[in-house]
């Protein structure tokens, strides 16, 4: 049988907690609305956040419920086997109306919410919909990066799935260009219209907006790099994508800094993060990039 000589080992957040950290080293401050396990899991995560400075009010803890714990075994940088300890069950109806409670509180005053939905039993249907219901109403601004139905996310601003993700959510698969837009009119018709921002990996972002639903996309390249580990990196890119965005900055050029803030981690070993000054570093070549085919 195989058997693996541990040499080093290291912790770190994941999931949301990689959008958050991305957020913080991006130089944002940020809250975090989430479900975590009574148990030394939880206590690991909780104490992780708090050493990024994050504000953790809005983060309830669930007796008898596991934290998500994925341990993956790496051998020279490749990765072996994942071993997941989680529970993919709904909350329990009373935690389920906190979290929408708490999420509308941590809502408040906030530049712009990220909805980061991994399929872990936190986003049901009724949740979502009474979650949007109350950040719209109090007119927060919500990007979406989804995994299930998307009706649910109705009035949201930016829907962000990968490719892959926006295929099996439209069941369309994409061949070519008219089979992308027609894609992408499907997603923005169960959002309500909202953008939409697809990452591609190393082809970069098709995105789509205005008041049409059926519309050419306006695809943003990324520069070609090295990949060292793709892990993560969507985080990283809706990070970005939405900072960039509620910057003040078009839906175009926050693509450009998210294919630059995406590139600096799949450079990088592990679930990483995207510094403001690796940004600034790999932004002159993300735009000549994505001038490339303008």
């Amino acid at each position: 049988m195989p058997v693996v000589h541990v040499k080093d080992h290291a912790i770190t957040l994941g999931g949301a907690g990689n959008v958050v950290r991305n957020i913080v080293a991006l130089g944002a401050r940020c809250r975090v609305c989430s479900a975590l396990g009574d148990d030394p899991d939880g206590d690991l995560v909780e104490g992780l956040l708090d050493e990024l400075g994050v504000d953790c009010s809005a983060l309830q803890r669930v007796p008898g419920r596991p934290t998500p714990r994925k341990s993956r075994i790496v051998a020279r940088s490749q990765q072996i086997v994942r071993v997941d300890r989680e529970s993919l069950e709904p909350l329990p109806a009373d935690a389920a109306r906190r979290f929408v409670a708490d999420a509308a509180r941590a809502g408040e005053g906030a530049d712009g919410v990220i909805l980061e939905d991994y399929g872990k039993g936190l986003f049901t249907a009724s949740t979502v919909r009474r979650m949007m219901q109350r950040l719209i109403g109090a007119g927060v601004p919500v990007a979406v990066d989804p995994k299930g139905e998307l009706g649910a996310y109705k009035g949201a601003d930016l829907l962000k799935p990968n490719l892959r993700e926006a295929e099996a959510l439209s069941g369309i698969a994409v061949r070519s260009e008219a089979d992308l837009e027609r894609l992408a009119a499907r997603l923005r018709s169960k959002i309500g219209g909202g953008a939409l921002a697809i990452t591609r990996g190393g082809e970069g972002i098709s995105l789509f907006e205005g008041r049409a639903l059926r519309v050419p996309g306006v695809h943003v390249p990324t520069p070609r790099r090295e990949v060292f580990d793709v892990q993560g990196a969507d985080d990283t890119a809706i990070a970005a994508l939405w900072l960039a965005v509620r910057a003040g900055g078009s839906l175009r050029e926050a693509a450009v800094v998210a294919n630059a803030a995406a590139g600096a981690v799949v450079g990088k070993v592990g679930t990483a993060t995207a510094t403001r000054s690796e940004v600034r570093r790999g932004l002159a070549r993300a735009i000549v990039a994505a001038e490339a085919r303008t």
